[in-house]
C-alpha cells in the first residue's frame, strides 16, 4: 500500500475547498493509495481518470475527482504518493508552469 503525503501547497489548497468536498477528496485519495498497483494504475489511465502530465521537468500525474484535479507525484522506492496540488479543473495547471 502507498502512503500519502500532502505538500504545503496542497494543504493550503484545502483551505479554499468546501468541507464536504475535502472529506470526499481525502477519502478518495486514501482509497486510491490503498488499491494502487500497476494493474490498477493501468486501468485508471485507460479510463482517463489518471493521466501523466506532459511538459513538466519531473514526472507528475493528474487524478480526476469530480470537478477537482489532484496533481501528484509517486516515489516507487518509498511507496509514497505526494499530493502537490488540489484544485478545480479551471485552475489545475496554471501554477505548474
Amino acid at each position: 500500500m502507498y502512503e500519502i503525503d500532502f505538500s504545503i501547497t496542497a494543504k493550503k489548497d484545502f483551505k479554499s475547498i468546501h468541507k464536504s468536498d475535502i472529506v470526499f477528496i481525502r477519502d478518495s485519495l486514501y482509497q486510491f493509495a490503498q488499491n494502487f498497483n500497476a494493474e490498477y494504475e493501468k486501468s485508471l489511465m485507460h479510463s482517463g481518470k489518471i493521466k501523466k502530465l506532459k511538459g513538466q521537468t519531473e514526472t507528475l500525474y493528474r487524478l480526476k475527482l469530480r470537478s477537482y484535479r489532484v496533481v501528484y507525484k509517486k516515489y516507487e522506492n518509498k511507496l509514497v504518493i505526494l499530493v502537490l496540488h488540489v484544485t478545480t479543473r479551471e485552475g489545475a495547471y496554471k501554477s505548474l508552469d
